[in-house]
């Protein structure tokens, strides 16, 4: 598109804002502009549903030139035209836009990530309805409640349902005439009690539908009412001293009360409500919304959904749009809908509530508590499936909090190591995509330190190892992590800025009084970066610091042995380790190798060697003879 067709592009939108109403309503964008003489463009080509409480003030505000939102920016560059329609109120507003969404699915509007694996239950249409488990949703054969993320849930609900009410399994085509005509024969589940054989006419039409009913109730979450309908009839029968089936009444009550107990019971004063809560993911590109529906007290559906942003949309946009369509999706007809903050719509018929404390703010708390497992299931899942898909998301929130200019695939981070200045030591560990490359991993003998000085150490460190990397032209690091506080940092960017002219962020991990890593520091001069210490970064950041600590220390107390079980024979030119051990293992110490004569050490080592070894200790005492 040349410049001067998108200005007539931009100054044809910029018209139709200019005439829309202050009123409620929808409105929607094109990629095609409407054909000479339309009253509308064609409608396959929406790219965008909003709704707004002031038309003009919302759809002008695309326009603006202070937009910061990149895809937003995109999606207006799309905008070919633009329609309306007004309503009366918000609400209504609301409910046209979730509608005209489901229907056309706009390129740019919220994608919803259906969780079409988790099953739902069926109550089948049939003349004896069926009830169980199903991942297919199909409207036209019976009405489904679910879906159900926690599958043992659902499990216990049908459980119940068989033990209570006992609806057939069977899928045999049941039909008053067929069952009167005697074409059925019961199967085992008659006679091990697990059925009512209603195709032998045992069991009656009406008591079968008044059994599918009081399912339906329990499934909506009713077990209140279904225990006052079952005791009534135990009364009932107990009074027409029908004791079998006054007991039978007896059972079903005593299992549905151990069923109830098992739920969640927040309380009873809480008689039927919706809860909202929003997560986001790291990146913000997805969110997850749970919901939880609360019927007589307790929490009978708890289920997590995924939204996609596609425009950038905050929190509040993510609900208002989310919450019709899932109270929709349950039929719910909470006249109270439990949220985290105020949101802009309303919703008819209900009114929102931000609880502050008791038993809401409690479930306001579970439903968040639900969203993140869901979330942590969801990356921990997909984790597994890509095994790199963890190490890039640690390295951009790592960059992220450090604001870096590219990812820090490269991490080095250096330690010194010695005991009141002597065997002085240090060791550089690299970490590539969040994990240890021991090939990298270097040693440094301190050469011109005298004295435990551990800045003078570190800055020999850093200057040894990239000079070389620059003479040698070797890739640098993309982060320097250093094993202390501000001091550390400072004498390192003093080799690597001031002297070497490099430009690598160089980041600090500080530790407490008990020696435990607490801070991460970052910038000139260093400040403290917010980082939970039982996050994932953290820890493998405290990592980073724990394997160049055990790296360096290992190296020093390596070098420590050998000065230790240094000996006279390591000062002999011409013997050999093997030779050394020889002579070690024959004499068993230096002491009596000094006073063999050389015979004995013949015998041992060899004529030549023993002369070497004898001349070693006993040339001096020639030389006095002489």
């Amino acid at each position: 598109m040349t410049r001067e067709e998108n200005e007539e592009r931009l100054a044809y939108l910029k018209n139709i804002v200019l005439n829309l109403p202050h009123k409620p309503g929808t409105y929607q964008y094109y990629d095609e502009r409407r054909k000479p003489g339309a009253e509308a463009p064609d409608q396959s080509h929406i790219i965008y549903v909003g709704k707004a409480k002031d038309l003009k003030n919302r759809v002008s505000s695309y326009f603006h030139k202070e937009v910061d939102r990149y895809k937003t920016k995109v999606l207006v560059s799309k905008i070919q035209d633009i329609s309306y329609s007004v309503v009366n109120t918000e609400e209504d507003a609301l409910l046209i836009e979730n509608q005209l969404i489901k229907q056309y699915k706009p390129k740019y509007n919220v994608l919803l990530k259906d969780g079409k694996t988790y099953p739902s239950i069926c109550v089948t249409k049939e003349f004896y309805p069926r009830i169980f488990k199903t991942r297919t949703i199909n409207k036209r054969f019976g009405n489904f409640y679910g879906p159900y993320s926690h599958i043992s849930s659902m499990y216990a609900i049908l459980e119940i349902i068989k033990k209570v009410f006992k609806p057939r399994t069977c899928r045999l085509p049941l039909s008053p005439e067929r069952i009167a005509k005697g074409e059925f024969k019961p199967c085992l589940e008659y006679h091990i009690h697990n059925c009512g054989a209603p195709c032998i006419d045992k069991q009656s039409y009406d008591e079968y539908q008044e059994n599918i009913r009081q399912a339906r109730e329990i499934l909506k979450g009713n077990t209140r009412d279904v225990e006052q309908y079952l005791r009534s009839k135990m009364m009932e029968y107990a009074g027409k001293l029908e004791f079998e089936k006054a007991e039978e009444y007896k059972q079903r009550i005593h299992a549905l009360d151990n069923f109830a107990a098992k739920s969640e019971i927040v309380s009873h004063t809480i008689t039927d409500v919706d809860v909202f809560t929003i997560v986001d993911d790291d990146a913000r590109k997805n969110a997850y919304i749970n919901y939880i529906h609360v019927k007589n007290g307790a929490i009978n559906q708890s289920f997590t959904y995924e939204y996609k942003r596609k425009l950038d949309e905050t929190d509040e946009e993510l609900l208002n749009d989310a919450i019709p369509e899932i109270r929709q999706r349950f039929g719910s007809t909470a006249k109270e809908i439990i949220v985290p903050f105020e949101l802009d719509f309303k919703i008819k018929d209900a009114e929102f509530f931000i609880p502050q404390r008791g038993d809401k703010h409690h479930l306001l708390e579970l439903s968040e508590m639900n969203a993140k497992q869901y979330k942590f299931d969801r990356l921990k899942q997909a984790e597994k499936l890509n095994p790199e898909q963890k190490q890039t998301r640690l390295m951009k929130e790592l960059q992220d909090k450090l604001r870096l200019p590219k990812l820090p695939y490269q991490i080095e981070c250096f330690d010194n190591s010695n005991i009141s200045g002597t065997d002085a030591v240090a060791g550089c560990i690299v970490y590539k995509g969040m994990k240890p490359s021991r090939k990298d991993y270097r040693k440094y003998n301190i050469k011109t330190v005298t004295g435990p000085d551990d800045y003078a150490s570190m800055q020999e460190v850093v200057r040894r190892r990239y000079s070389r990397m620059i003479e040698e032209h070797t890739a640098l690091p993309d982060l320097i992590i250093t094993d202390g506080g501000k001091g550390q940092m400072d004498v390192v960017r003093e080799v690597v800025e001031d002297e070497l002219h490099l430009n690598i962020p160089i980041a600090g991990l500080a530790k407490d009084d008990r020696h435990r890593t607490n801070e991460l520091l970052y910038g000139f001069p260093p400040v403290v970066i917010g980082l939970k210490t039982d996050s994932e970064l953290f820890h493998v950041l405290t990592q980073i610091q724990d394997e160049v600590h055990r790296y360096a220390i290992t190296f020093h107390r390596d070098k420590r042995s050998k000065h230790q079980l240094h000996s006279e024979l390591d000062d002999i030119k011409g013997i050999g380790p093997k030779t050394k051990d020889l002579l070690i293992s024959k004499f068993k110490s230096v002491k009596r190798i000094s006073e063999s004569d050389i015979a004995q050490l013949t015998e041992t080592i060899g004529q030549a060697k023993a002369k070497i070894v004898f001349d070693h200790f006993h040339g001096s005492e020639k030389e006095e003879k002489k």
